[in-house]
């Protein structure tokens, strides 16, 4: 493998420990949230859209360099046929394996650019979210508590029952509020969810194709 192949393998191995320790529940939305606002990332988030899109850049000319060789051997493959010599023939064949694997490399390295960006941003809606609903849930207790206490004062009866119900109507608003962020965290989760198993069907159809992929090149080779 050269060089350039061999930095396009890192970087998939890269992007899928990253994606595993996304989707694996061993650290929660609010501590992905800190580390990702750490001093040692701030300084990187400056360059981050043009990282990734260098990053993108890099990984479609390969794409399509790989794509440009699978043709070619292709179509040797129909033009000469069974008249090429049996080393020229294992050569070709080698040539061939090498610029599907490096097709599959630099495919799933670039989709998995997109899949890493998306959970990143999903898993910071849903830390915003968790601090948003916690905050609606101190609000509305520290107000059914203020509630209780003016219900529990002797105090006049008409300002009593207009604090009573002023209170009551933010405590209505918070409670909107509440149900409203709950129903948005759901939403997030969803769509976490479906991007775990769209990611984990695509690796089982990855390992499917690279296994016919190699069983093929055996069976040239064997031929």
């Amino acid at each position: 493998m050269s060089l350039q192949w061999t930095v396009v393998a890192v970087v998939l191995y890269v992007e899928l420990t990253l994606v595993t320790l996304l989707i694996l529940p061993i650290l929660s939305a609010r501590r992905w949230q800190k580390i990702f606002k750490s001093r040692s990332l701030q300084f990187l988030y400056g360059w981050a859209t043009y990282l990734f899109g260098f990053i993108l850049c890099v990984l479609v000319i390969f794409l399509l360099d790989a794509i440009r060789e699978m043709r070619k051997y292709s179509n040797l493959e129909h033009t000469e046929g069974a008249h090429v010599h049996m080393d020229a023939e294992m050569q070709f064949n080698m040539k061939l394996f090498r610029a599907q694997r490096n097709f599959y490399i630099s495919g799933f390295s670039l989709f998995l650019s997109f899949v890493i960006r998306r959970l990143i941003i999903l898993i910071s809606q849903q830390a915003a979210l968790q601090a948003e609903t916690e905050a609606a849930l101190a609000q509305a207790k520290s107000a059914t508590s203020t509630a209780n206490a003016l219900m529990n004062k002797k105090d006049d009866p008409k300002e009593s029952e207009s604090k009573t119900a002023e209170l009551e109507k933010k405590v209505q608003s918070l409670e909107k509020e509440l149900e409203k962020t709950l129903k948005d965290k759901n939403a997030i989760k969803s769509q976490a969810e479906s991007v775990s198993k769209e990611y984990d069907r695509l690796m089982e159809e990855h390992a499917k194709v690279l296994k016919k992929v190699g069983t093929a090149a055996g069976d040239k080779k064997s031929d």
